[in-house]
């Protein structure tokens, strides 16, 4: 029976689960965002929540306590120097998984996880949504412009309706055009 086991294994044995975690926790905290599966980003955002925590108070004992599980000097003082600041005030809930849906190849459920302070189209400051502008009505166009484009139409539709003159030319026509 699985009575109080509460780590979901994902298959690994322990020493890989460890690396596997403190690989992905680095890249998260590298790139703000990853994308995984549903299981492992539930495991991942009970690994690193903790860190960030602890980042909040920048100590030396606090550094190499963060050291001793993501193993990679970069990740560390990018948590402490450019995330704890961010996210100061915040109680908990660093993380933000979003679901994508199934994989292709294995339909293993997808998901986007990331660090909620940094995405700036769910916070709605973004410059993406600064530049973007909505035209609710056609341009009047100039003058100068309909002028031209009203004289090209009006020789093509005088071309079309000249006559072709025909090299042969049956007798019931020309009968017919001198009535």
């Amino acid at each position: 029976m699985r009575h109080s086991r509460v780590i979901n294994h994902l298959g690994r044995t322990s020493s890989h689960r460890k690396s596997m975690l403190a690989n992905m926790a680095t890249s998260l905290i590298l790139h703000k965002r990853i994308t995984t599966t549903t299981a492992k980003a539930k495991a991942l955002k009970t690994y690193v929540e903790p860190l960030i925590t602890r980042s909040k108070e920048d100590s030396t004992h606090s550094r190499r306590m963060v050291f001793r599980f993501l193993k990679d000097k970069k990740a560390v003082s990018e948590l402490f120097r450019d995330i704890s600041p961010k996210i100061g005030e915040r109680p908990g809930g660093y993380t933000r998984i979003l679901k994508t849906g199934n994989r292709i190849g294995d339909n293993a459920e997808m998901c986007i996880l990331e660090l909620v302070d940094y995405n700036e189209a769910m916070m709605g400051g973004g410059e993406a949504a600064k530049t973007k502008t909505t035209r609710r009505r056609r341009a009047i166009k100039k003058k100068s412009e309909t002028a031209a484009t009203e004289k090209t139409v009006k020789t093509k539709v005088e071309k079309a309706k000249e006559p072709v003159a025909d090299a042969e030319e049956t007798p019931e026509e020309s009968a017919a055009e001198e009535k």
